[in-house]
């Protein structure tokens, strides 16, 4: 069976967006490990270079845009609030998480359990239970991140660990809060672009009252530059414009890619150990990616995670 023609042209979208945010714990640590940068810095960075790049985009292309704008209402601008404060929250979380318990788990265990949230907080919004098709996919996607997380994260012990797992757990209540209030936003509304400045904006007094560091070591700043225009300005671009099409809990799915690609080059780059079982794990997580894009029944009907407005 193929999937709708809406969801096959949103599906690639968010699979290169999950792909370029693998990336994202691995350019943390490199920037981490060369400077004395902490994770709320490195999250201000990522929202304040994200936003800068994506204004840029908007003002180059303005002209260009066939879609009309589209009015700034309140329940619109109550989403698009919800969307910033989710990625804020996301990104301090996740990042503080990496600092603690190591890129594979922290990103193991956040977008493991966002699918999950994804799931749960759509059916609280009342917009019905997932189909069979995706709550197989989400079991056999969970059951490979359990072997991912409980074999990678084996060896590992103490408080920090456990720490780590919790902020993790809460970067996943962001990501869940980002889908839900983004999806099935009409194509004039620049999500990304109010998401990542309201974000920057909302962690700009935190970071300040902390004590903002900057950097001038080459390859960090590359890092950093890097961080906010791939895996933060063209990716959150690619997953919201893919959330147009598909729905908010196959896109959960899809985007466990996410941590299957963060393990692979912790393991590549940083030395972090990957065992054969949470190997296994991994393929698992990919097998039920592919399941859900191949067998997802054609001309089914798009369950909206949250209606526009």
């Amino acid at each position: 069976m193929s999937p709708s023609p809406a969801a096959a042209r949103g599906f690639p979208l968010v699979v290169l967006a999950a792909l370029c945010w693998g990336t994202s714990g691995v350019s943390a640590r490199i920037v981490t490990d060369r400077t004395d940068l902490g994770p709320l810095d490195v999250a201000w960075h990522r929202m304040a270079v994200g936003a800068a790049v994506l204004l840029a985009a908007h003002l180059l292309t303005r002209r260009r845009r066939t879609v009309p704008a589209v009015p700034l209402d309140r329940p619109l601008a109550v989403r698009l609030g919800l969307v910033a404060a989710g990625l804020a929250a996301y990104q301090l979380a996740f990042f503080a998480a990496v600092d603690l318990a190591g890129v594979s788990v922290s990103t193991l265990v956040a977008l493991g359990l966002a699918p999950l949230l994804i799931a749960l907080g759509a059916a609280a919004l009342g917009h019905g239970r997932p189909d069979r098709a995706t709550l197989l996919a989400l079991a056999v996607a969970l059951v490979g991140l359990v072997l991912l997380v409980g074999l990678t994260a084996g060896a590992s012990a103490g408080t920090a660990v456990l720490l780590g797992a919790l902020l993790a757990c809460g970067s996943a209540l962001g990501y869940a809060l980002v889908t839900l209030a983004g999806g099935g936003l009409p194509a004039g509304v620049p999500v990304t672009l109010a998401g990542f400045t309201g974000g920057a904006l909302l962690l700009t007094p935190v970071v300040l009252t902390a004590g903002l560091r900057l950097t001038a070591e080459p390859v960090a700043l590359a890092t950093l530059l890097y961080l906010g225009a791939v895996p933060s300005a063209a990716a959150y671009a690619l997953f919201f414009r893919g959330l147009q099409t598909l729905p908010g809990a196959v896109a959960g799915i899809v985007t466990l890619l996410e941590p299957v690609t963060a393990t692979v080059l912790a393991t590549a780059f940083l030395g972090e150990r990957l065992p054969l079982g949470a190997l296994a794990g991994g393929l698992l997580v990919l097998a039920a990616v592919a399941g859900l894009y191949l067998r997802r029944p054609a001309g089914a009907p798009r369950e909206a995670v949250a209606g526009p407005g």
